[in-house]
This record gives structure tokens, sequence and C-alpha cells, in this order.
């Protein structure tokens, strides 16, 4: 069984959640890796790849999480979307300039809620 390497992230990248999860949350409940685990019902190995920031926090994982000590859900997905985005970003610009651009009209972004300068 081959282990992922971490993700590389640029310097101006969002951390990863699990990151913030290990190194500030848990110490500052003083709970093992193991107990935590146990209080969010899930394994240990699936916890550290978390906190080793290997491993997305789900939508499933965000609800416990905010079970667990108390910081929302939504909280716990955006970090997740930020970290996420922007190494998509980082990844993809040599891809992206080949894309055609296909610019909507204004009233279909009002419609749908969508931002627009």
């Amino acid at each position: 069984m081959s282990r992922e390497p971490p993700k590389m992230r640029s310097p101006a990248a969002p951390l990863h959640p699990g990151l913030l999860l290990r190194d500030h949350i848990l110490p500052a409940l003083g709970i093992t890796v193991s107990q935590a685990a146990l209080d969010l019902a899930t394994t240990r190995q699936t916890l550290h790849r978390i906190l080793a920031g290997r491993s997305a926090i789900t939508p499933d994982m965000a609800v416990r999480l905010e079970r667990f000590c108390g910081i929302p859900a939504g909280f716990w997905l955006g970090r997740q979307q930020d970290h996420d985005l922007s190494l998509a970003q980082a990844a993809l610009p040599a891809r992206l300039t080949r894309l055609p651009q296909h610019p909507l009209p204004d009233a279909v972004l009002d419609q749908i809620g969508a931002p627009h300068d």
C-alpha cells in the first residue's frame, strides 16, 4: 500500500484545515489523536490522513467537527475549499490559457445569483 505524499502548497496557499485541527484544536482541547478519532467516530488512520493534509475534510466530517469542538461545519468546508482551489489554480495556469471563454450576459448572472462586474 503506497502512501500519498502531502500536497505541496505555495507560500500563499491557505493551510489545509487538517493542519489547523492538528496544530491548534487538538492541543487546545488536550485530546489525543486516538481519543479524537473515537469522539469523531472515525478511524485513527482516517484522522491521521486529515491531520497530515493528505485527505480532505468532507461535509460529513465537517458536521462531526462542529459537534466535536463547536466550530461551524461551514468554516471547515470553507477552509478546505480555499485550500483545494488554491492548489488547482497553481497547477492549471498553462492549461487554462488554452480553454475558450464564453462570458454570460449580466441578466443570466443575476438570475442565478452569480457575481459579476
